[in-house]
């Protein structure tokens, strides 16, 4: 339920909504890869980071596990 969440949170922000998919991993403890056509990382992660750490926070408060990660990729990482 948080990544579909954190997923239609991203595709409202970015101008490739196609190209966002969200992958729960388990490193570390639970961790939510978000990637995003290279286009669209400057409006993933905003202005000094601030729309990544609110991304963050909505994901933290949502959760149920505690700390979720968030890391963002752009397509071309995995």
């Amino acid at each position: 339920m948080i990544d579909e969440a954190l997923e239609h949170l991203v595709k409202g922000i970015v101008d490739h909504p196609d190209d966002v998919v969200v992958r729960e991993k388990n490193r570390r403890g639970p961790t939510l890869e978000v990637q995003v056509n290279p286009e669209d990382m400057g409006r993933v992660i905003g202005k000094a980071g601030r729309t990544a750490a609110a991304l963050r926070t909505v994901v933290n408060a949502l959760s149920d596990k505690g700390n979720v990660r968030v890391d963002i990729l752009d397509v071309d990482e995995r």
